[in-house]
Parts: C-alpha cells; structure tokens; sequence
C-alpha cells in the first residue's frame, strides 16, 4: 500500500514555483539568475494601503474572521464590482477566500462531479487543470493559436462541448498569454451558450486592471449569463499584494453559500489584517494604481522590441497582464552540447542552465511550442535577461 494517496500522486507540481524554487537553487551556488518566471509584480504594495493595516493592527483585529469575510470588506468588493464592472452582487453572493487561488479551489470543490468536463481555452492559468482533476473533473483543452491572439472562438466552445460539459474556465486578461477578450468576443461565446443551459462559467479577472487597451468586459455583465457566471478576482497582481492572500467571487447565491461552507471546512476566514488592508484598496480608485500599469506597459514594449530582434521567435502583442508568451517551436530539433532541444521544457531548461534566465514552459499551460516570460522585473533586468537569450541562442 502506498504512504501517499493517489491524489497527490497524480497532481502535477506547480510549473511557476518549480521554475522559481530552481531558480534559488542556482542562486545559492552564486550562479547570477534572472528571474521572469513569477507572475509577481515588483512593486511595493501601496502606502495608503499598507496604512490601513497598521491601523487594523492598531484597533486589535487579531480574532477568528468571519468564514466569507467581514461585513465591511464584502461591501466593499460590491461597491467595486458595480463601479467598475457594472455588475451588482449582495452580500450572500460575495466570498472572500486565502487568495484566488482559494477561490477557484472551492468552486471546483462545490461544482464538479466525477466525470463532468471542463473546457479550458489553451494556454489557460498552470492551476486550472490540476484543480479540475483533483476534484474528479475531466480538462478539455481548446487550443488557440498565436495569429489569433490565443483567444477562443465561438465554433471552437460550441465544437468542444460535450453533454457532460458541467463549466468554462478562462481568465481575461489572461495568465500566461496577456490575451484580453472584448465585450463582442464575450458576447459571441454567450450567444453558444443560450444552447447549453446547464454550463456555467468561471471568469477570472485577477489581471482586470492590467489591462493596456481599457474597457475591461466581464462575462457576468451580460443579463443571459449573470446568473451562470462566478467571477473570481482578487489583489494579487494590480495592488502588488501577492504576499497578502485575499480573493474573493461574485457568484450565484446557492454557489456562494456551498463555497463558504466548503471553505468552513478548510481553512475558515482569510487573514484579518489582510481584510482591513483589502478594504482600503477595494474603496480607491483605480487610478490609485494606474502608475504600475504604465509601467508595465512600457515594459511590455521593450520587452517585445528586444525579443523581435532575435531570430526565431514568434510573438504578438499581449494587450493586459505582465507576460509574453512567444512561440519557440522553430528552436526544436537543435542539438546543444549533447542536448537536443525538442519541446518548449527543454527550451526553458536550456534559457536556464545557459543564458541564467528563469522562463516557465508553455507546456505547463496547455501550449508546447511557446514559453512564460514575465516582464513583472525592473527594465534593467529585463534588457540584460533578453541580451542574455539572444547570446546564448546565436
């Protein structure tokens, strides 16, 4: 009899933290490595935020939270759903949760049956399928293609569903693509599901505000899908609170309420001095943040001004989120040193052992012939990171 359970067994480790924890590894043998594997933005969480939870320290906030959140902070996040998303939830349909990742977990955990399928536009987040098949669901990739921005089509959902398709995961902007949806393309996948009642969506909009073109579309705006649609999104990426571990859905009631209960079970309430800092960052504006999104914009730019100048890469232009994702598939057959590369891991283990460059397979996404890179680094790093790829493949 095994020690360990079938479950672990089979669950792939998260590419990202494995390419990361390789990463510390080299560095501890003094090796100079340049990390664009973490979808980690560089800057400090906001000072206005980090204000507020001081204060909640200050005003003794170090009991048990309430299992879906603080009263104060889920008003809050409806405040900014309606602000910013046009969308109107009440407080038995928000859940507040250790992260978005947390918050897929959950609805996975409440949603899927063994045998039910879930269709995943390829690539989609490195979680989504490992979380999906934990709880005895079945991934369904939809493969997208650079020369159509990675974005999934109407024919394609309509081809790929099945009856035991139960949900779709996708997230806009989109993690390891940069892809953003707009309000007709969304609109076009809602019109294929008037058809499939019974198929319910997941819209991640963790990167909502990383968004360089504007107008940020959610699938729930749209009357026909508001009650068929949870929407995950957190502070993650746009506040640069990763550290922090807040998330939080809009989501049908009766969903809501089996996330919370499920949730209950698990790890009760997110973090309290995380909640009260949340508060303060779901209350401003915006444009609080808007110097980050600059930033990365200009990043985005150079980043793929320098890779078109390398022989041999493909790329597009990503219109939110912090990642490049350029197909490399012209690399594979090459021989270095003994070594053939033949996919997109040997590529990204290659930029690694030579060019001191940590980048995430595309693999891990659903897609074999592209790599991550993220441009969440310093402009600096990111010419000298891109001048050491372009060395180490002439």
């Amino acid at each position: 009899m095994s020690l360990l359970s079938d479950r672990i067994l089979n669950m792939s480790t998260s590419a990202t933290l494995a390419m990361a924890a390789k990463a510390r590894e080299l560095r501890t043998e003094g090796k100079d490595i340049i990390g664009l594997s973490l979808g980690e933005p560089d800057f400090n969480t906001p000072d206005f935020i980090k204000n507020a939870a001081i204060q909640g320290i200050n005003d003794d906030y170090n009991s048990y939270t309430p299992v879906d959140g603080y009263v104060e902070l889920k008003e809050a996040i409806i405040t900014k759903f309606k602000r910013d998303n046009n969308l109107t939830y009440t407080l038995p349909q928000i859940v507040v949760s250790t992260g978005a990742k947390q918050s897929l977990a959950n609805i996975a955990a409440v949603m899927l049956n063994k045998g039910d399928e879930v269709i995943l536009p390829c690539p989609y987040w490195v979680s989504y399928s490992d979380i999906v098949k934990l709880n005895e669901g079945v991934p369904v990739e939809v493969k997208t293609a650079i020369d159509t921005d990675f974005k999934m089509t109407a024919s394609q959902l309509e081809a790929a569903i099945t009856p035991n398709t139960k949900m779709i995961w996708f997230s806009s902007p989109c993690n390891p693509s940069g892809s953003v949806y707009s309000k007709a393309e969304l609109r076009a996948l809602a019109d294929v599901l008037q058809n499939h009642p019974n198929i319910y969506v997941v819209s991640d909009e963790i990167y909502e505000h990383i968004n360089f073109v504007g107008g940020h579309a959610s699938m729930a705006q749209f009357e026909d899908m508001y009650n068929r649609t949870i929407t995950v999104n957190g502070v993650s990426k746009a506040f640069a609170m990763t550290g922090w571990r807040i998330g939080f859905i809009g989501a049908p009631t009766e969903i809501a309420r089996a996330c919370n209960k499920m949730q209950g079970q698990i790890t009760s309430g997110a973090n309290c001095i995380a909640q009260r800092a949340v508060i303060t960052a779901m209350k401003a504006s915006p444009s609080k943040v808007q110097f980050m999104i600059d930033e990365f914009k200009i990043r985005r730019d150079l980043v793929l001004e320098l890779l078109n100048d390398i022989e041999g890469f493909k790329t597009n232009t990503p219109e939110g989120a912090f990642y490049v994702f350029p197909n490399i598939s012209s690399f594979f057959g090459k021989t270095f040193r003994g070594k053939t590369i033949n996919n997109a891991s040997d590529f990204s283990l290659y930029l690694l052992e030579e060019a001191l460059v940590a980048t995430v397979t595309g693999e891990a996404f659903g897609n074999p012939d592209c790599i991550r890179i993220s441009y969440a680094a310093s402009q600096d790093q990111l010419i000298e990171a891109i001048k050491r790829i372009k060395e180490s493949l002439n």
